[in-house]
C-alpha cells in the first residue's frame, strides 16, 4: 500500500461540518449525507467536507483529538514511555494534514496544534527507526510493534523489507562459509589421517 492509498483510507473518516448551505441529502456510493441544514452540525466523510470546505460551502468542526491540551498530553506520554502509545486516531497524520492545510481558520491555535502533531510524529518516527536498528543488530527476522497507523507502517515499509533482504543475504553467505570451513577442516583431518595409517 502506498501513501495515496493510506490517504485514501483516511479520507474516509467521518468528521463534523456545520454547513452554511440548505440542501436535501445526498446519495453516493459510500452511504447518505443529509439533509444539510445552514447552521446545524452534521457529519460527514472527510474527503466530502474538503471539498465542501473549498467551496465555501460549511466550517469543519476540529475533531476532539484536535486540541492542544489532548496533543501536549499525548506528546508528554509519548517522550515518557518506550513504547509507542495508542493514538487517539488511526489516521491522525492524514485527517490533521487536510484539516490544517484546507481549514486552518477552522481550528483553534492551529498553527501550534501543527508543531506538536509534527513532535509527536518526529518522536514516533525516531523510536520506529530505534526499534528496526535493533532488530537489525539482534539478527531477527520478525517484531512486534503495538499502536503504530497505517502511515507510520508505510514510511518504514520502504527501507525495512529490503534491509532484512539483505540481512538474510549477509546470514546466507556466512553460513556457507563455515559450512565450507567445516567440510574443508574434515577433508583436512582425514587426509592427515590416511597419510599416518600408511
Amino acid at each position: 500500500m502506498d501513501p495515496y492509498e493510506v490517504e485514501f483510507i483516511g479520507e474516509n473518516r467521518i468528521v463534523s461540518i456545520i454547513p452554511n448551505f440548505t440542501y436535501d441529502k445526498i446519495y453516493l456510493i459510500c452511504g447518505e449525507f443529509g439533509p444539510f441544514r445552514a447552521g446545524l452540525p452534521m457529519n460527514v466523510p472527510l474527503w466530502l467536507a474538503m471539498m465542501l470546505k473549498q467551496k465555501q460551502k460549511c466550517r469543519i468542526v476540529p475533531p476532539d483529538w484536535m486540541d492542544l491540551d489532548v496533543l501536549e498530553n499525548i506528546k508528554e506520554e509519548e517522550k515518557r514511555s518506550r513504547f509507542f502509545t495508542k493514538m487517539p486516531n488511526e489516521h491522525y497524520m492524514v485527517e490533521a494534514k487536510l484539516i490544517l492545510g484546507a481549514a486552518s481558520e477552522d481550528v483553534p491555535n492551529a498553527a501550534e496544534i501543527k508543531t506538536i502533531i509534527k513532535d509527536i510524529w518526529d518522536i514516533r518516527m525516531s523510536k520506529l527507526r530505534t526499534s528496526m536498528d535493533a532488530l537489525m543488530k539482534s539478527g531477527g527476522g520478525y517484531g512486534r510493534l503495538d499502536h503504530l497507523t497505517m502511515m507510520e507502517i508505510n514510511s518504514a515499509k520502504p527501507l525495512l523489507p529490503s534491509a532484512m533482504d539483505y540481512l538474510l543475504q549477509i546470514q546466507m553467505k556466512a553460513q556457507k562459509k563455515v559450512t565450507q570451513q567445516s567440510l574443508l577442516n574434515t577433508s583436512t583431518f582425514s587426509q592427515s589421517g590416511s597419510s599416518q595409517n600408511t
